[in-house]
């Protein structure tokens, strides 16, 4: 098992698995089969297997859409886990709440926690706001840790940390829209990683961005430990670069002993997964197009977005944010 830094049968990935496009539906949850797109060299082809869970019957899910998964292996990394991995999701229109499931094995299907949402929009005396979500959980080695970052409202990234992966300790604020140019809206949905920069730096966060203009951007930041940052003040990736109106959710991986970002395109409508090599030092801007096509039926309903990766056992994973924005599905694809 391995989740942070997996081998594929070929060459390593950040996050833990290969990329590619979907082909065709097969497990619970049958999709209507799409074409399949030629994936860059190196990334293999997804198939979707089933939903991680049936959302209906959750305990908790106030709003009926579910988005930004992340998923994380916890052997060897916390003591008595619930799983072998945690699978963290959120809600996103309020109250949001951050939640997680566990399972045994990344095919699913996965169990609800019983205390979700194990964060909620009021956490005094940090904050009181609208809604929290995007979680994004990383097992910081520095200090054995699961460090968690989520946004709660749009304009304001948040760190909390713990021992166990569910029970956390407020931090900081980590990013907010006064730490990037004037007239940024929102800088959420921001996933933090391992990436050793020429300038000393050991971790990148990439996250969207909104401004005036109400067109979103990739942004990036940079840290030598997780907790204080340094943000570009020119974008990552812009969608007038790739074709896109809007472009978000970015995730890094390195693969082809090189380092790029996955993200969406369109983010209220329908969309493809894009990808771009960004290089080891992230000063690159090699846009290779398409990595994932949307199933035309369920679930993904022509959207696919916010992916995450494991590996199991020699098989990589992708689990997807599937559906439309708002009443989106957290789905579970195996590469072939």
């Amino acid at each position: 098992m391995s989740i942070e830094h997996p081998l594929s049968r070929r060459t390593a990935l950040r996050g833990a698995a290969g990329l590619g496009v979907t082909a065709a539906a097969i497990g619970l949850g049958l999709g209507t089969a799409t074409p399949a797109i030629a994936a860059p060299p190196g990334f293999p082809t997804y198939k979707f297997v089933r939903t991680a869970f049936d959302k209906s019957k959750l305990k908790y899910n106030p709003t009926g859409e579910l988005i930004f998964p992340c998923i994380r292996g916890m052997s060897g990394r916390v003591s008595n886990p619930l799983g072998k991995y945690y699978l963290y999701y959120a809600p996103h229109d309020a109250p949001g709440g951050l939640c997680v499931s566990y399972a045994n094995t990344l095919e699913g299907p996965f169990t609800e926690y019983a205390g979700n949402p194990f964060v909620k929009r009021d956490w005094a005396p940090h904050y009181n706001v609208s809604h929290v979500s995007s979680t994004h959980v990383l097992w910081n080695e520095d200090v054995n840790e699961m460090w968690m970052y989520f946004h709660g409202e749009n304009t304001t990234t948040r760190l909390a940390r713990s021992k166990d992966g569910l029970n956390f300790t407020y931090d900081k604020v980590v990013l907010n829209a006064g730490m990037l140019p004037a007239g940024t809206t929102e800088c959420s949905y921001a996933r933090v990683f391992r990436q050793n920069l020429p300038n000393g730096a050991r971790y990148v966060m990439v996250f969207m961005i909104n401004n005036a203009t109400n067109r979103r951007t990739i942004g990036w930041g940079w840290s030598t430990d997780a907790r204080n940052w340094t943000f570009s003040q020119t974008p990552l990736i812009r969608p007038e670069d790739v074709g896109a109106r809007d472009i978000g959710a970015p995730h890094v991986v390195t693969r082809n002993n090189s380092t790029y970002v996955v993200y969406h395109e369109n983010i209220e409508a329908g969309g493809n997964m894009l990808i771009t090599e960004v290089g080891n030092d992230f000063t690159k801007r090699n846009h290779l197009g398409v990595f994932h096509t949307p199933l035309t039926g369920v679930p993904d309903g022509g959207r696919c977005a916010a992916p995450s990766f494991g590996t199991e056992n020699g098989k990589e994973y992708m689990f997807y944010e599937a559906g439309a924005r708002l009443a989106g599905s957290i789905a579970i694809a195996r590469a072939i």
